[in-house]
This record gives structure tokens, sequence and C-alpha cells, in this order.
């Protein structure tokens, strides 16, 4: 099947503008009200039907005939961070870029739609920021019908070389823990009146260090922020708040981590005497990355951007939300591309930056991996 009719030059065209306007506009988890309303009516320009939601932001669209087998996800959201000495939302981690690959996914699908073996169903959703967005679109049934889902990441000139493009990121797993320390206060002169939250604090940093994972896994479980006391000095402080960051590379390490932390904490709430609540607030499932869907991501690189340009996998230790599709449904084969466009500083720092030339080309890939994935459905379903 030929894969476009549009050349990467007037593919460029098209998505620079696109690009301007969602890097200009961008809106932070949950609250990606106008760039959902912007989607929809360039789909609808497009004569495309979204779909949106009722209760939250984001939406979907199928291009083809029937019920849809194979899907590419974009993120939306963008980071709230100082910038000039203001707080504002700020796309430094590329989901900007993410939407116009989808966009120009789109628009190479559209030529293609007559002759499609089968729907594609592209999915725009919010809040991968807080780790929250995958968890919403299962619970909406969005990846119910998929067999393959593609998804994209702008990359790290540490990680990928620019111009080249990785059939699969192997993302770590991350939990983030909240909780109270809950004790009694006392007077200065009498600790032995009170139960110290501060030097029970102290305790479960110290217990963090000694949970024991092989040497072998790469993990880390560590205690990122703590609140405790008021303004006067002379006070046994009773309460205590605290956040905890957990990673780890796989999700059985990370479940070894998060036993190991709750172990932690009834032997500090024991030995304190106190009481410690918590909350897991994010849950980012390490990668779980289908051979069948990375095959396919690998040859569609190897056809659009040449064998030279095709990287090896990228194992990176940051998290992303899009792993949780598969953790939740075992059966959804996924990977994402890794897009080698010269990120620099870095990802999340207030002025990052990347080569844009290099979107149109995503955008085939992945158009192209998509393609082949109903093509792969198409022969199972003959079988």
């Amino acid at each position: 099947m030929e894969l476009r009719k549009l050349t990467n030059q007037q593919l460029a065209e098209q998505l620079q503008p696109i690009f301007e306007h969602l890097h200009k506009n961008p809106e932070i988890s949950w609250n990606e009200v106008e760039t959902t309303a912007y989607l929809v009516d360039f789909l609808r320009q497009a004569g495309l039907e979204p779909q949106t939601f009722n209760d939250m932001t984001g939406l979907y669209v199928d291009i083809g005939k029937g019920t849809p087998t194979a899907g590419f996800r974009t993120d939306m959201d963008a980071l709230w961070q100082k910038i000039d000495g203001t707080f504002q939302a700020n796309h430094s981690c590329g989901h900007d870029g993410h939407m116009t690959v989808a966009l120009g996914v789109i628009l190479l699908l559209k030529e293609l739609e007559p002759t499609l073996p089968g729907a594609i169903r592209i999915l725009f959703q919010p809040a991968e920021e807080k780790a929250q967005g995958a968890k919403a679109f299962v619970e909406q049934g969005v990846v119910d019908s998929l067999q393959f889902l593609f998804g994209a990441h702008v990359r790290p000139l540490m990680e990928l070389e620019e111009g080249t493009y990785a059939p699969a990121l192997h993302h770590g797993a991350a939990k983030l823990f909240t909780g109270e320390i809950h004790g009694v206060e006392a007077h200065g002169a009498r600790p032995e009146q009170g139960a110290n939250a501060i030097e029970a604090a102290a305790a479960l940093i110290d217990g963090l260090k000694r949970i024991w994972i092989s040497p072998a896994e790469s993990a880390s479980i560590k205690m990122t922020q703590i609140q405790a006391g008021g303004t006067s000095t002379n006070i046994i402080p009773g309460n205590a708040s605290f956040s905890i960051d957990a990673r780890a590379q796989t999700n059985e390490t990370m479940d070894a981590l998060t036993a190991g932390f709750k172990k932690t904490v009834d032997a500090v709430s024991t030995l304190y005497d106190v009481s410690i609540d918590y909350n897991v607030d994010a849950h980012i499932a390490a990668a779980q990355v289908d051979d069948t869907a990375k095959s396919i991501l690998k040859q569609a690189i190897i056809q659009v951007a040449g064998e030279e340009n095709c990287a090896p996998e990228v194992i990176t230790p940051g998290g992303e939300d899009f792993h949780f599709y598969t953790y939740s449904k075992p059966q959804l084969q996924t990977t994402m591309l890794g897009l080698g466009c010269g990120v620099t500083p870095g990802l999340h720092h207030p002025e990052m930056t990347f080569n844009q030339t290099y979107l149109p080309t995503g955008a085939e890939i992945i158009t192209k991996a998509l393609v082949l994935a109903l093509q792969q459905t198409e022969r199972s379903d003959t079988k």
C-alpha cells in the first residue's frame, strides 16, 4: 500500500502552524479545554467525527471502516513551571510535538482511508503528567477493541541521536506516596510525654534505605518532602506530612519496593507509637513491550527513514503513563516510538527545545506502523 500522496515537505508545511499553535497555548492536566476544542475543530474540518467526554477533557477519533483494531495515542497536557519568575503552563515534555505527530498521522490516513483494510483509532489523552489519563481512558473503554496500540515520545540527545528512531522505549515504573504521621505534641522539656513526628519521619527515611533490592535491579525509594512543626521551637511536633518517590525499572521490582515500604511504615509506627496514613497519588507502570508491535514499528522505521536511522531500543529511568494500557489490559500489544529530535537541555527543563523538522517523519512512521498492524490483524482474522 502506498503510504502517502503528501510529500514530507508538504506535510511539514501543514504541521508547522499546528505545532506553533499548540506550543503557544499549553494547558495543564485535566484543564486541556481549549486544546480539546482546537483538536475537535481540526478533525471536524477534516471530515471526521471526534468523540469527546462529558466529564473530562480529551477525545478520540476513528478512521476507516468497521471496529478499530489498531491505534495511536498522544498525550495533551503541559507542565506547571516557573518561567522568568512566574509559574505558568509550559510544554517542556514535548506533548505539543506528540499532538502534532498525531494530526500528521490523521492527514496521511485520510488519504489512505478508501483503501484501509480496517479502522484505526487516534487517542488524544489528557493528564499524562498526573499519571491519571490512561486509567481514565481504560475505564471509558476507549481501547477495548484494540489489538495494537502505539505511542511516541521525543527523546533527549543522551538517549537517542538526532535523526534516528527507536522501535521501543523501556520506561521504568514509578509510585508517588503522600502521607501523614500522627503522634502526640508535648512540651520540649517533657519529650517523654509526646510522640515526636519528626523523629518518626527520620526513622522512616532511614528505614527506606534498608529496603533490600537485588543490586542487579535498578530501583530507588526516597522521601522528597517533609513538613512538621509550627513557629514555636519548644514544642515536640505531633504531626508531619511527607511525600515519597519510588522508582524501579520493572513492575516486579516496584512490587518489592512497595512491600518494603509497607513493612517500614508498620515498623516505625510500632517503634515510635505513632500512626502513619498514606495514599498512592500516582502509579506509573513500567513498559511491557510487545515483540510483534516492536517488530512492526521497526519495519515501519526502516521503510520510512532507512535502516541506518533505525536505532536500538531505549532503556530510560523516566516514567510514562502510556504503559498503564498494557498493565491494565495485558492482551493489548504496545510499543512506543522514540523520536530522536535533539531534545535539549532535557525533558522537563523550562527551556526545553527540540528540532521540529523530524515530526513529519515521525508521523509517516506511525502511519506506516498502523497500516502494517491492520494488515497483521487482517491476516490473523483469516486464519
